[in-house]
């Protein structure tokens, strides 16, 4: 799994250019680029410094909604936090790498727009992720509990349930399917799974779990 420094390498030379450039193309429904172009020193996010333990509380209701753990929600919301979550700076980057995920959970638009039906949140739209922690964070739940529907009944290996349904997550359904039925996990998906296990802790600390 890339770190947000690796990201932030990548990611802040092409924004600066983006910026200096004059390109401020946006999907129709989201709100204008900032005028002030996207740079380390004008992104509060890109310190480092993410609090993503602040999203407990939220974590907490929208799994209780979902059905799901609270606790991989909030895994989930840790591992993902390798990219800064800033909005100028995601919808910057989006315009350099269409296709790019919004929000704190990371989730593309097809996913976003598969998960939301006949949901609460049905009438929002996935551009609004970025602005928007907590429907970031219901979609993350919701779209785990449908994944959570999908886990075959019988299961094979030492993989627990919840980190199934995080690498569903991270690589999607049908992946999650086939290392239910005990398939060794490639490199990307093994490296997401570790990193999982070692932010179980902090998602239970964050969580005030033992």
């Amino acid at each position: 799994m890339r770190n947000w420094r690796r990201w932030l390498a990548a990611a802040v030379p092409g924004l600066c250019l983006a910026a200096c450039t004059g390109a401020t193309s946006q999907p129709e429904s989201a709100p204008a680029a900032p005028k002030t172009p996207v740079s380390a020193t004008s992104a509060p996010s890109l310190s480092g410094s993410q609090d993503t333990a602040k999203f407990a509380p939220t974590a907490r209701k929208r799994a209780q909604e979902a059905g799901v753990s609270p606790r991989l929600v909030m895994a989930i919301l840790f591992n993902e936090s390798y990219k800064p979550h800033d909005p100028g700076l995601e919808r910057a980057w989006q315009r350099m790498k269409p296709g790019a995920a919004f929000g704190v959970a990371n989730m593309h638009e097809a996913t976003f727009d598969a998960t939301k039906k006949g949901r609460a949140f049905a009438g929002r739209a996935w551009d609004q992720l970025p602005d928007d922690p907590d429907l970031a964070i219901q979609a993350e739940a919701w779209y785990l509990h449908d994944l959570a529907a999908q886990l075959p009944s019988h299961r094979s290996g030492s993989i627990t349930s919840d980190e199934l349904l995080a690498l569903g997550y991270n690589a999607g359904p049908g992946a999650m399917k086939t290392f239910a039925r005990g398939t060794k996990p490639g490199p990307q998906a093994q490296s997401y799974l570790d990193t999982l296990r070692g932010n179980w802790g902090k998602a239970g600390q964050a969580l005030g779990e033992s």
